[in-house]
């Protein structure tokens, strides 16, 4: 095939499209009806705050990866029955709804994004959907986690993080003392609130490294799956750092300089410490273990042509 055929396939996505949503009015006016009021609610409950703001950057690349897959998938597709589709669109629907009458933001937007992908795989099929598993997967960070979730994770992380670096201070000569998240060093006293033990960093963090590693090396499911195992620990680690920086600076500085925008400043290091991390894993996994980032997704469409 020449590289000037592939890319006349590669622009008739949009036409292919347009023609669906006009042969399709009600199917579209009812996707628009979910979407639109969840979305917004996703917007002004989670995107607006410090943890959520990753979410519209997400979207935009989620749905980039999603369309670019699509395209690849359509060899594969291979629609199932109608009765298969309905048996698991009615019961989310029904969940939606009470969802939605609850007006729990949570569980509202994961049935929203179930309904979604349940439209596609009755129009793509199951072979297809396994084909685009990373934009279907990726997508998901764009809605809030549920805060139990969250709260089982971070809670004991806050403490260990505190405790870990009043420790290493005091055998550094700081006078530092802790009780469960809240530090004292010198006549300051500090809270490890959330933002400090990896709530902000840890939903953020596993976005970006599912994306760098799918986008670089198109890896195999189970690569992408062992680097995301490793987010977790590296944002603990990049926490822990922005924390000893912290209490330093309220020590040296005082309390206004270390809440203000060294604050901030030391967010951005963590940040940058976590992603550098993660660049070096996967530098190293590549040279111990380099089989392991196998394509997986060429040999699929190999076979179907």
């Amino acid at each position: 095939m020449t590289s000037e055929t592939s890319a006349i396939k590669q622009q008739a996505w949009l036409p292919t499209f347009l023609g669906w949503i006009l042969a399709n009015p009600v199917l579209v006016a009812g996707m628009l009806a979910v979407i639109i009021p969840t979305m917004l609610l996703v917007a002004h409950e989670s995107w607006s705050t410090e943890q959520g703001a990753h979410g519209p950057i997400v979207l935009a690349t989620g749905l980039w990866l999603l369309i670019r897959e699509w395209h690849k998938a359509q060899p594969l597709f291979d629609p199932p029955a109608g009765k298969t589709v309905a048996m698991l669109f009615v019961p989310l629907l029904l969940l939606y709804f009470v969802s939605r009458v609850s007006h729990i933001v949570e569980t509202e937007g994961f049935l929203m994004y179930g309904l979604l992908v349940v439209v596609l795989f009755s129009f793509a099929g199951w072979r297809a959907i396994k084909l685009m598993w990373f934009p279907l997967l990726y997508l998901l960070f764009v809605l809030p986690p549920p805060e139990t979730f969250v709260a089982a994770i971070t809670n004991p992380l806050k403490v260990f993080l505190s405790h870990g670096a009043v420790s290493l201070l005091y055998h550094l000569g700081y006078p530092t003392a802790s009780a469960g998240v809240t530090i004292q060093v010198g006549q300051y006293q500090l809270l490890v609130a959330e933002a400090c033990a990896g709530l902000n960093s840890l939903i953020s963090l596993s976005a970006i490294s599912l994306f760098y590693v799918y986008l670089r090396h198109h890896a195999h499911p189970r690569y992408a799956l062992l680097l995301f195992l490793t987010v977790l620990p590296v944002a603990a680690f990049a926490n822990f750092v922005r924390i000893l920086i912290l209490v330093l600076l309220t020590y040296h500085a005082g309390e206004s300089a270390a809440q203000g925008f060294l604050h901030d400043f030391a967010g951005m290091t963590m940040f940058m410490t976590a992603l550098i991390t993660i660049f070096a894993i996967d530098h190293l996994i590549g040279r111990i273990w380099p089989g392991l980032k196998g394509k997986a997704a060429e040999p699929a469409i190999a076979k179907a042509t």
